[in-house]
């Protein structure tokens, strides 16, 4: 069972203009179940690069919160259009859980469709070997390092106002407000 003050944190990438902008802002708030945040860490990853992965681990692991931290939260496995994370990869280098969260089934097809144009062959694989999004209530999960009946309770307890964890909803409203000056939409 996961306590109701269980340390996570959410991140999620800033705006970007994907012809002009070479960078993507990566914010992560560490929050104490979906109640109280406690800290907020950033980054940057090259947009439609290879360095999601390192760029997270590296931020987590210097982070005084590391230890603490029960599981991460992901907004989809890419940030900065296809700078695609591997799951694997990150929950190894921070020996953490690591669960994407995402409203809609992902378009598999579109996506590899686009991959294929970009000539991102190491960015498909990596989303080829990760299991298939599982539906838990309206949101659809992907976990590394974990079990389901886990990823159910962290998503009880993260869930306060919104579908989405409190943690990755507040990376998302932090991140566009630096980058566009106001945060809106939903994560």
């Amino acid at each position: 069972m996961v306590k109701w003050e269980a340390r996570v944190i959410g991140i999620d990438d800033g705006p970007f203009v994907k012809r002009k902008d070479k960078k993507v802002l990566l914010v992560g708030v560490v929050y104490r179940g979906g109640n109280f945040p406690d800290g907020i860490l950033s980054a940057s990853a090259s947009v439609d690069g290879t360095d999601s992965t390192e760029k997270i681990a590296a931020m987590i692991n210097k982070s005084r919160f590391r230890p603490q931290l029960q599981a991460i939260f992901l907004h989809g496995v890419a940030v900065g259009g296809f700078n695609v994370i591997d799951l694997e990869r990150l929950h190894k280098l921070t020996k953490r859980p690591v669960i994407v969260v995402v409203r809609d089934y992902p378009d598999f097809e579109r996506i590899f469709s686009a991959l294929r144009m970009l000539k991102k062959k190491r960015a498909m694989q990596l989303i080829k070997k990760l299991p298939a999004p599982t539906r838990v209530g309206q949101v659809y999960v992907q976990y590394i390092g974990t079990d389901l009946e886990t990823v159910k309770d962290l998503l009880k307890v993260t869930c306060t106002r919104s579908l989405i964890p409190e943690p990755l909803r507040v990376a998302h409203l932090i991140a566009a407000g630096i980058v566009k000056g106001e945060s809106r939409g939903r994560a």
